[in-house]
């Protein structure tokens, strides 16, 4: 079968002839549509706390058809996506709605449980209650802005480019801002932040009395260091979220978020944005629009 394979750090993606995946006690899965994630670009980098051993193929989510036509979406801990095949350990799969593309398909589990669990599990919004989202009109970002308004919550959208901003009004933001224009008053009760950088910083002071943020990613640099007497002495907190984690030792906790989201995806409430689709030759171009962050929603490869 035709793999993108990843040889070395900062590397080109080679499309090879690899060996079809035994399934091993696993469900082979005909990949029609894989999602890039950002921490996909993080490891070809070699920016990823857990390297890979390579050579590697990437890609930790899928859609696509078992052998006897059933249509699927798949998150694959162990990579193994950016293929005309993967094995995926059966707990992992998940039906694929009747009305949804495999470009959705693959562009629904990792974002919008990313954005859902802690939403729902680490922080208490109740109608009226507010969440700043930044990198809003990324994968997570726009996960979350659908999600937050779900429950009942007022966003504050915040991205990297004026472009971006429509996008998440669209969706359902009350306010979208360019980080360097984030209001100097601006106070949440909430933060989901996969940025990091300097925008943590700003997020943590955005927070009201007994707000949290949640710290999901480092897309724009490390976490700085955080002195506990801060937190006490405003009343606030951080929370991380890693799903790979949580997936190994809480897998119950998931396959709960799981059901809950694929109801709302049935109601309308949820939809993935898909930001771009290309042919798994691409993967190179696809790899370089997501780390330029040019795009918006998730973008997929079509092997």
């Amino acid at each position: 079968m035709k793999a993108a394979l990843l040889r070395e750090v900062d590397g080109p993606f080679e499309l090879a002839d690899v060996p079809d995946p035994e399934a091993d006690g696993r469900v082979v899965v005909r990949v029609r549509a894989a999602g890039i994630n950002f921490a996909d670009v993080l490891i070809r980098r070699g920016r990823y706390p857990q390297m890979p051993q390579l050579p590697v193929v990437l890609g930790s989510e899928v859609a696509g058809e078992l052998e006897d036509g059933t249509r699927v979406m798949a998150i694959t801990p162990g990579a193994g996506g950016y293929a005309e095949k993967v094995a995926v350990d059966r707990a992992q799969i998940v039906p694929l709605p009747d009305n949804a593309s495999f470009a959705e398909g693959a562009s629904f589990l990792l974002t919008f449980l990313t954005a859902y669990i802690p939403l729902t599990r680490q922080v208490r919004l109740r109608p009226g209650s507010s969440v700043l989202v930044t990198a809003a009109a990324g994968g997570v970002g726009t996960a979350a802005i659908q999600v937050a308004r779900t429950l009942g919550a007022r966003v504050v959208a915040a991205a990297g480019s004026r472009q971006k901003l429509a996008v998440c009004l669209e969706l359902g933001a009350a306010e979208a801002y360019v980080y360097d224009e984030l209001p100097e008053d601006l106070r949440v009760d909430a933060v989901l932040d996969p940025v990091a950088g300097d925008l943590f910083e700003r997020g943590l002071g955005a927070l009201r009395p007994l707000g949290t943020l949640i710290a999901i990613g480092f897309a724009g640099g490390m976490w700085p260091e955080v002195n506990p007497a801060t937190l006490v002495g405003r009343n606030v907190g951080v929370q991380g979220f890693y799903l790979g984690r949580l997936l190994r030792h809480e897998p119950e906790v998931v396959g709960e978020a799981v059901g809950e989201l694929l109801a709302l995806w049935q109601t309308g409430a949820l939809r993935p944005l898909v930001g771009g689709e290309f042919p798994l030759a691409e993967v190179d171009h696809a790899h370089a629009l997501v780390e330029s962050r040019a795009s918006v929603g998730k973008v997929v490869l079509l092997p």
